[in-house]
């Protein structure tokens, strides 16, 4: 688990195919590898990777079939900046929101402008991540813990600050850009237990009206 709150900006040093794969290794600059073991997960660019060796400067980590399909590192290139985050301790302080580095779609940015000191960004989620997406909500940019400032359908504005822009790879960032989301994990679980027993039932998707109707949440039911 993670807070969404970036440590450092790392880089790609090295892409290596490997049987259908990838082997990725990071250049980490000023994140502090002391305290990591073999073993430990590292959330890269909100993609949580498990650490396969330790070269002294950064790590090694596999990438599978499914996260380079379902994130945008296979389109890391030589020296690509990442957002690094270690996971959490006990000790930790959770300053962002809680994080799986379980990226749900790709996003892509739409547009961005000054806004006072700030730099205010538009992101497009894909259209079945949009219901989990609210004003004032939490989502994971890239493994950044962010709010959201409005929403409009399947955009959403995001106020970057001067020190989020310094420290995250947030500077890099262009209309069109595509990025990693990871949105609310408790918006995940929470629609996961109100479909109730229908959860069991091969094909179930998400929530509907019909399936809050037939748990009494409407018509006169629980909400009445």
């Amino acid at each position: 688990m993670f807070t969404g709150i970036v440590q450092a900006i790392g880089e790609v040093a090295a892409l290596q195919p490997s049987g259908g794969d990838l082997r990725l290794r990071i250049r980490t600059g000023k994140l502090d590898l002391g305290d990591v073991a073999l073993g430990d997960s590292i959330c890269t660019n909100g993609v949580c990777l498990t650490v396969t060796e330790l070269p002294g400067d950064g790590y090694w980590a596999d990438v599978s079939v499914e996260t380079l399909n379902f994130t945008t590192l296979g389109a890391l290139g030589l020296g690509s900046p990442v957002n690094l985050e270690k996971s959490l301790t006990p000790a930790s302080r959770l300053g962002g929101h809680i994080v799986s580095g379980h990226v749900d779609g790709v996003g892509e940015v739409v547009s961005l402008h000054k806004d006072a000191r700030s730099i205010r960004f538009v992101l497009r989620a894909p259209d079945a991540l949009a219901r989990y997406i609210a004003h004032k909500g939490s989502i994971t940019v890239d493994g950044t813990s962010l709010t959201v400032n409005a929403v409009n359908g399947a955009e959403f504005d995001l106020n970057i600050i001067p020190q989020t822009m310094e420290e995250t790879v947030f500077s890099e960032y262009r209309p069109g850009t595509r990025v990693n989301l990871e949105v609310d994990l408790i918006a995940r679980y929470l629609e996961r237990l109100m479909l109730g027993d229908a959860a069991a039932q091969p094909g179930s998707q998400g929530l509907s009206l019909d399936t809050l109707a037939e748990n009494g949440f409407l018509g006169g039911g629980k909400f009445k």
